[in-house]
């Protein structure tokens, strides 16, 4: 009798597995608190974090959390509530707070005031930025080794994601810095 129940047992968490096998959210939530304890210190630390953490429910808080609510959130939405953070830059000549949503970044200069957004847009997978009220589109992807490129014309030009590509593109930006002198 006790086999016919493990065996049903068995059979019905197989088959519950197989139907909870797609991947619904990308756990950042926990990868950030695994990320934050690859930086604390030398690897003898680390771990000494890593078990506290198992002890103390850390990990499994976030993992369940990022289970049963943030991936179902980015899943449904298609955007990862935990994107959004912010971080404050020492500049050459100014401070700068960086404030990462789900769309983009928005850079404020700190001394000056000035407000600059740089914004994703899945629709035809390009990045523009937003300054004084004007928005101009700077980047489109075009393949996975290729983007189009904003000349200083207006015009733009497909750039190869490689590294003869990039002194090339930064060989045209040069030369009319140059020309417009």
């Amino acid at each position: 009798m006790k086999k016919n129940y493990l065996s049903v047992a068995l059979v019905l968490t197989l088959a519950g597995s197989m139907m909870f096998t797609s991947c619904i959210g990308s756990f950042q939530l926990s990868n950030k608190v695994l990320a934050w304890n690859k930086q604390v210190g030398n690897k003898f630390v680390n771990e000494l974090v890593f078990f506290a953490f198992w002890i103390l429910p850390v990990y499994e808080i976030t993992t369940i959390s990022d289970l049963l609510v943030l991936n179902s959130i980015e899943f449904w939405s298609g955007r990862s509530p935990i994107r959004a953070e912010t971080k404050v830059i020492d500049g050459k000549d100014a401070r700068y707070e960086v404030k990462r949503d789900m769309a983009g970044y928005t850079i404020t200069n700190l001394k000056s005031k000035e407000i600059v957004r740089f914004d994703f847009s899945e629709a035809d997978n390009s990045w523009s930025v937003t300054a004084d009220g004007k928005t101009l589109k700077f980047m489109e992807f075009v393949d996975d080794c290729h983007v189009r490129m904003i000349t200083p014309d207006g015009s733009f030009k497909n750039v190869e994601l490689s590294q003869e590509g990039v002194y090339a593109y930064q060989h045209i930006a040069g030369l009319s810095q140059y020309a417009a002198r």
